[in-house]
């Protein structure tokens, strides 16, 4: 019952925000919440710390204890580790929501979209043990009392989603239902990365990230990711939830954690002599509904008359034009009262999102895992990291009970990238690191990784036993960085931004008047004005310019990307030193060009010799006696073994 306090409404809704059960009440609940209490939850830095400060309220207090101590792990740095970040997290199922927590604790913002607007999946998940102890530590058994007591090791997809919708949400997390993401809008003008969504007009529309964290299932990839497809023995799966009713006899009844033929031959053979159906397994958890998932063989399914024709191919096979439903739905309970000796009497379907017994048939003979857990995009000049977790990363073998721990191990592994990202460690670097875990994920086990529950954390350290994060080297994934390649209105936009600097330093100098990076220069006047205006403001910096942008008396009007000389035959051996790139040799136009230690390169060429990050002019070093261009993170290196012989270029 929720707590009728009539000095303080807020701790009777905050009652009401812990014990809601469906999306829509939650939202509500901590709306009204937030209300009552004067905080807009919009402001994600500071929301926790007020919300703990206004809502004076014993049982909130214990939830507090525990969401702090996970906070003040040295991982987030006290929530500074990756303040300047904006994260959207794409599906708001356990994964995209416990990676979105990670983000928030770290200190970026994140905003979270979710297409569907409720929670309505019955399917249970089995829980490794440092799971468990991850979600106690999130407070789940405050929201959710029956969590995990006794020897349980399994909870509900629905239930999970509501623990960590109330735990994203009490953090700071923006979470949008509802919404549906229709892909990316690359930056453009003074506009960051942006997605695409319908509504067009719902608020996330504007919300501008350099973090993109993919957590929207296996039917959703983003562009840029490749599957690959592993495909096996055909291997049909049925899972069935019937209604509890929690009644003393109910609970009565064994759960079955996972019976396989090979262990348990005389159980199956006396289910297919009774009952006519034939598995290779099945399991039956007790939780919400009575939950069962199980594969059958395709030859009792035809007998049966579930499948109603045989096709050697898996997609027709199991079309729904092929399925007879009230077929299924005699095989899932014939199996389900049989395995549970008899003991579930009234077995009563419960009911999906669309009203029909809550009955489901699957292909696990294909099963679809992406080539790579992360990627860069760089559009002009605006950096995109691309992360993928659940489904999309990995799709999991139901019967192995395996998908929502690989699935928060990857969760911890994205949030560890996106930390290094935020400070700042080379984006190669970065990506191959993320690909060296991701190396790791499908052989996980319960029993090869680490049995210190309480001390797992994001960093990879504290739950892989055997952990090599350089497997992966950065020349390995170069492809995995994605930057466009020279764009002309980066330059145009270049030549603009060079004469509207040239005209506000000549504005009020007698006879100057710049309307051209050519003709306006040919006296000399326009010059003389900004030298003499930078001579006495040296504290301005003049923007690089390379020798055709300087002032030339020759009348012909500089050319564009649209209008470029034809080169004259042979010109290609007669390239002075400022016509070849410096790194790839090939020629470089002058309006595609930038130069550092007297040397002239396209922009997309300038890199680190180490790790091959894309350099920019205010942070790199050269050496000398190589003519090698390295990023800051090797800087300190360099300069130690080659000492003044190091040109050292940071900026701030």
């Amino acid at each position: 019952m929720a707590s009728q306090d009539p000095v303080n409404p807020s701790h009777a809704t905050f009652d009401l925000f812990v014990q809601a059960q469906t999306c829509k009440d939650v939202r509500h609940h901590f709306a009204e919440l937030c209300r009552q209490v004067d905080i807009d939850p919009r402001g994600f830095r500071t929301f926790y710390v007020k919300l703990k400060e206004r809502l004076n309220y014993w049982k909130a207090k214990a939830l507090w204890t525990k969401l702090d101590k996970r906070a003040s792990h040295a991982d987030y740095q006290q929530g500074k580790a990756c303040t300047k970040n904006k994260c959207l997290v794409l599906g708001a199922g356990p994964c995209g929501l416990r990676t979105a927590i990670e983000l928030s604790l770290l200190g970026a913002q994140v905003v979270v979209l979710e297409k569907r607007e409720s929670f309505t999946r019955n399917n249970v998940l089995h829980l490794w043990p440092f799971t468990i102890s991850d979600l106690r530590g999130l407070g789940a058994k405050k929201f959710y009392g029956k969590f995990c007591t006794g020897s349980l090791d399994h909870i509900s997809i629905r239930q999970l989603q509501l623990v960590l919708l109330k735990v994203s949400l009490l953090l700071g997390v923006e979470v949008h239902t509802g919404v549906e993401f229709q892909g990316l809008t690359e930056p453009s003008g003074e506009n960051g990365w942006m997605a695409k969504l319908q509504p067009a007009s719902h608020p996330a529309a504007t919300f501008q990230f350099d973090v993109f964290i993919s957590a929207g299932g296996g039917r959703f990839v983003p562009d840029g990711f490749k599957h690959k497809e592993l495909r096996g023995k055909l291997a049909i799966g049925i899972t069935a939830n019937f209604i509890n009713r929690h009644t003393a006899a109910e609970a009565q009844v064994a759960e079955i954690s996972g019976v396989a033929r090979i262990y348990n031959q005389k159980f199956f053979q006396d289910l297919l002599t009774e009952t006519g159906i034939d598995l290779e397994n099945i399991v039956y958890y007790k939780d919400d509904t009575h939950y069962f998932v199980m594969t059958a063989k395709k030859k009792s399914l035809l007998k049966k008359g579930v499948i109603k024709q045989d096709y050697s191919d898996a997609d027709e096979l199991l079309a729904p034009a092929n399925v007879d439903s009230e077929a299924l739905n005699g095989y899932a309970h014939d199996a389900a009262y049989f395995s549970t000796g008899g003991h579930l009497p009234d077995l009563q379907f419960a009911k999906n999102p669309n009203g029909q017994p809550d009955v489901a048939m699957f292909d696990f003979t294909c099963m679809h895992r992406a080539e790579n857990a992360s990627l860069v995009r760089e559009r002009r000049g605006k950096k995109l990291l691309m992360g993928l977790v659940g489904d999309c990363l990995v799709e999991p073998f139901w019967p192995l009970g395996t998908g929502i721990a690989r699935g928060f191990l990857a969760a911890f592994d994205t949030a560890w990238m996106v930390r290094s990202w935020g400070m700042g460690i080379p984006h190669l670097k970065v990506l191959a690191e993320r690909e060296s875990l991701y190396q790791l994920l499908s052989q996980t086990t319960p029993e090869n990784t680490s049995k210190n529950y309480a001390g797992y954390s994001i960093d990879p350290k504290t739950r892989y036993q055997r952990i090599n994060v350089s497997s992966i080297h950065t020349s390995q994934v170069q492809h995995l960085y994605d930057v466009d390649k020279f764009h002309p209105s980066n330059s145009i936009r270049g030549f603009e931004e060079l004469l509207k600097w040239c005209q506000n330093h000549t504005a009020g100098y007698d006879n100057v008047n710049v309307k051209d990076l050519t003709q306006s220069w040919r006296s000399g006047m326009a010059l003389f004005a900004v030298v003499t205006g930078c001579w006495s403001h040296v504290t301005t910096p003049v923007p690089p310019a390379s020798p055709e942008l300087s002032p030339t008396p020759d009348p012909a009007p500089a050319p564009t990307p649209a209008h470029e000389p034809e080169p004259e035959p042979g010109a290609g051996a007669s390239m002075t030193n400022s016509d070849e790139c410096y790194f790839c040799g090939q020629r470089v136009y002058v309006l595609e060009r930038i130069s550092a230690e007297g040397k002239f390169f396209h922009r997309s060429c300038f890199s680190c010799h180490q790790c091959g990050i894309t350099l920019r002019l205010g942070g790199y070093s050269f050496d000398q006696a190589t003519g090698r261009f390295y990023c800051e993170l090797h800087s300190a290196e360099l300069v130690l073994a080659n000492g003044a012989e190091t040109s050292r270029k940071v900026g701030h």
